[in-house]
């Protein structure tokens, strides 16, 4: 049971990190210049998950401002909230899913104890 415990702990920690890049890209979603990231996942032995962030460097629309000095091009940002805001849905029902699996290792081990004493 204590690798159920394992793997789902660094299943809700990966899930976190989507989470947390989720929530930073959507909070950004109107500056100027601000790159989004992603996270992508891959197996860790023994058993796990490995959650890697990376920018994704792909430019954000151009818009055309007026200053001072004329006509500027200024570079939104390149996060799409029609992309971000699924996708969190669906890290949030990751994450409850593992939370899930804690808590039935929980009560498998409880259940265990209980026999034994």
């Amino acid at each position: 049971m204590i690798p159920a415990f394992n793997s789902a702990l660094s299943g809700m920690q990966a899930f976190g990190t989507k989470i947390e890049s989720n929530a930073n890209n959507i909070a950004n979603v109107s500056s100027e210049g601000f790159k989004k990231t992603r996270v992508t996942l891959s197996s860790q032995a023994p058993q796990g998950v490995k959650a890697s962030v990376e920018t994704v460097d792909k430019p954000g629309m151009i818009r055309l401002e007026e200053t001072s000095e004329g006509t500027e091009a200024v570079e939104l940002s390149n996060v799409d909230l029609a992309e971000e805001l699924p996708e969190s849905q669906l890290n949030v029902r990751f994450y409850q899913a593992n939370m899930k699996t804690v808590e039935a290792a929980d009560e498998m081990m409880e259940s265990l104890l209980n026999i034994k004493g």
